[in-house]
């Protein structure tokens, strides 16, 4: 009997143990590098988090998507806020699992090209060189592939893709040396204001794409990922507005949560890898 009792007895401090232990969860964006600049653009948004959902927030600190999937891979982690193609991997890979869409307004891929261009579609810059900005981005890569891809062109069969910086990609359009650059809307403003003698046009507009995602691993606990779901779903308001007090994130202003996202919301993006060869997800596009 006193065996049994003391059983039970270490089994409920386990479980209370293992509850308070999920008071705390541990929280990456993995496009915003090192804790200071963690704290500065997400500081405001972990308060307001922390107000309403009664859980602490502790920021887990990364420099990228790769050191994100380890870190979970290794139970560093909890929750990460992340991209589309991204996502895909760390679901792949890890069995991630998503939470919360962090909507933007606009956010769709573009193809670009100089206003005095003769191209006029897509199909027009076979054979031709064309900047995807970051590699492996849903909105600066995938996307605009994808609308290569519908306008019947292989990826580098029927031209040839480079990944350049913007700007650096912006001055080689205008020396002639790309024919097209692959953007999203916010993108386009941003060169539009950083090169004013210049006149950009858009050839191609893709549809609205997947959004960012806050995703959570695996060894978390259901109900603590119902807290966070329910949260965004009852507090985006108050949660968006500390988001934007920030200026880098100002791409969510007008935006919003979608607290229902499914795993299914994403199968456009596996549809994105494949346009450029690749039908297995569980590792990041590297040149």
């Amino acid at each position: 009997m006193k065996t049994a009792l003391s059983l039970l007895i270490a089994a409920q401090l386990f479980i209370a143990g293992a509850a308070a232990a999920q008071d705390t969860i541990r929280f990456a964006v993995t496009d915003v590098d090192g804790l200071e600049a963690l704290q500065k653009e997400m500081g405001p948004f972990k308060d307001a988090f922390e107000a309403a959902s009664g859980l602490k927030v502790e920021f887990f600190p990364v420099s990228g998507r790769t050191v994100a999937v380890e870190a979970m891979a290794a139970d560093q982690v909890d929750f990460v806020l992340t991209g589309p193609a991204e996502y895909v991997v760390f679901n792949a890979r890890l069995n991630a699992v998503p939470v919360v869409a962090w909507e933007r307004p606009d956010y769709y891929s573009n193809l670009v090209v100089l206003d005095a261009s003769p191209a006029q579609t897509p199909a027009d810059l076979k054979g031709q060189m064309i900047s995807f900005g970051e590699i492996g981005s849903t909105s600066q890569h995938l996307g605009p592939v994808t609308l290569m891809t519908e306008a019947g062109l292989t990826y580098s069969t029927d031209y040839q893709p480079v990944f350049l910086k913007r700007n650096v990609a912006v001055e080689a359009l205008i020396k002639g040396e790309l024919a097209a650059i692959g953007l999203n809307r916010t993108h386009i403003e941003q060169i539009t204001e950083k090169f004013p003698d210049q006149k950009f046009r858009v050839i191609a507009k893709g549809e609205t794409l997947p959004h960012d995602l806050l995703l959570a691993s695996p060894n978390v606990a259901p109900e603590v990922i119902e807290a966070v779901r329910k949260t965004f779903a009852e507090k985006g308001d108050v949660l968006l507005a500390a988001l934007v007090q920030v200026e880098e994130n100002a791409k969510f202003i007008g935006g919003g949560f979608n607290a229902t996202v499914t795993d299914a919301d994403y199968d456009v993006v596996r549809k994105m890898y494949e346009n450029i060869g690749i039908i297995e997800f569980k590792d990041f596009i590297s040149q």
